[in-house]
């Protein structure tokens, strides 16, 4: 078996969760222009597996890219197997304590005909300029990969989403441009939704539904129905909630959302605790109200800096400070049962006359029904149509 072979063979086994090209590739279309003589960091990517690492070498001259450096968190089963193959090589075999690094500054093409998945493969595997081994175990906060992320101008990668506020604090350290992919809730920490307001930090743009296939190993257990087989055997599970995340400038984010609702007051219903009024969905801001309104966080997907002013976000007292407090609050639960509710009191919430039915509501001594909606982006608009 070839060296290829030998490496095919390894990734179609035991490939791990991780983002498919065409992901990678709908949202890079919008930033083409951003890459030319850049070095580009794949900080948290197995380059074996890695669509991020394909991606950009195989489009490493079409960009114009200046360098491209991808480090991984200890070793993948493929790097263990393809290294231990080598042994009789002479090459130095990798340890499971150890991250490893690729770190390239050219890719030939011959006769013009663009990178191969084989064209891939041999470089992987090059001993001059293919995969080496780090000192440490590749995690993004080491000293060793940190002096990596020194040398980039930009960051490209899907880093672990339990560690979202580290790695973007981390981003934010260092003045990096980036371009990376995570949960739209992180919208709701303190530390992100700061960098947002401040216009520092906003979402992608090819990602809007919500949700992106992603492949699994043949092991990784799953019980959710979105769980897909291809005609090859390989399993996809779809990941709701998914976001790209950047500080690259592309064109959409600046077009104004349409608005075509009329202002009412009973459609549009003030909470009891803030002066705003609320909004169930983007589609229903109205044209022609000036004040503060509570919108869904998927509003951020239509965000337009220009058109819009972001005030505040609704969803604890962190993030707002309400008008009013609830004397002895508590939760009715929708089988009746009567639980604390203090954490009305850190949310924004709208007082209804009728008792609500089939739904969560909360009482207190000094209101009547009280509906908390899903976490709410207080806006204002900056320009009347």
């Amino acid at each position: 078996m070839s060296r290829s072979d030998l490496l095919n063979a390894k990734r179609d086994k035991q490939n791990e969760f991780y983002t498919l090209y065409e992901v990678i590739q709908a949202e890079l279309n919008h930033y083409e222009d951003k890459f030319k003589n850049k070095t580009v960091f794949c900080n948290c990517d197995d380059p074996f597996e890695s669509n991020f690492f394909r991606f950009f070498v195989k489009n490493f001259n079409y960009l114009g890219l200046k360098r491209l450096i991808c480090t991984c968190y200890r070793g993948s089963p493929v790097a263990f197997t393809i290294f231990d193959y080598l042994k009789d090589d002479n090459e130095e075999p990798l340890e499971k304590s150890n991250g490893y690094v690729i770190d390239i500054k050219e890719v030939p093409m011959k006769n013009g005909r663009g990178v191969t998945d084989d064209d891939i493969n041999k470089l992987l595997l090059s001993k001059k300029r293919g995969v080496k081994k780090l000192k440490g175990d590749g995690d993004f906060r080491s000293k060793e990969c940190i002096e990596y992320l020194k040398l980039a101008d930009i960051v490209v990668t899907n880093p672990p989403f339990s560690l979202f506020r580290e790695y973007v604090a981390q981003l934010i350290e260092y003045k990096k441009k980036f371009l990376i992919i995570g949960n739209q809730n992180a919208l709701t920490y303190k530390e992100i939704f700061k960098l947002i307001k401040n216009n520092e930090i906003w979402l992608g743009s090819s990602i809007h539904s919500g949700d992106r296939e992603f492949r699994i190993p043949d092991d990784y257990e799953v019980r959710s129905k979105s769980l897909r087989i291809d005609d090859k055997g390989y399993r996809y599970i779809r990941v709701v909630g998914v976001r790209w995340w950047t500080n690259l400038d592309y064109k959409e984010r600046h077009e104004d959302l349409l608005l075509y609702k009329t202002y009412n007051e009973e459609e549009y219903p003030k909470y009891d605790n803030y002066d705003a009024i609320n909004v169930d969905k983007t589609e229903l801001i109205p044209k022609d109200y000036d004040g503060v309104m509570g919108v869904p966080i998927t509003f951020m997907d239509k965000y337009n800096p220009e058109q819009f002013e972001i005030v505040a976000l609704g969803n604890s007292r962190d993030n707002f400070t309400p008008i009013k407090d609830y004397i002895n609050p508590k939760k009715v639960l929708k089988d009746g049962k009567i639980v604390n509710g203090g954490a009305i009191n850190c949310v924004l919430a709208i007082e209804t006359i009728k008792k609500p039915k089939n739904a969560i509501y909360y009482i207190s001594e000094n209101s009547k029904y009280l509906i908390a909606p899903y976490a709410r982006i207080l806006i204002r608009k900056k320009k009347m149509l």
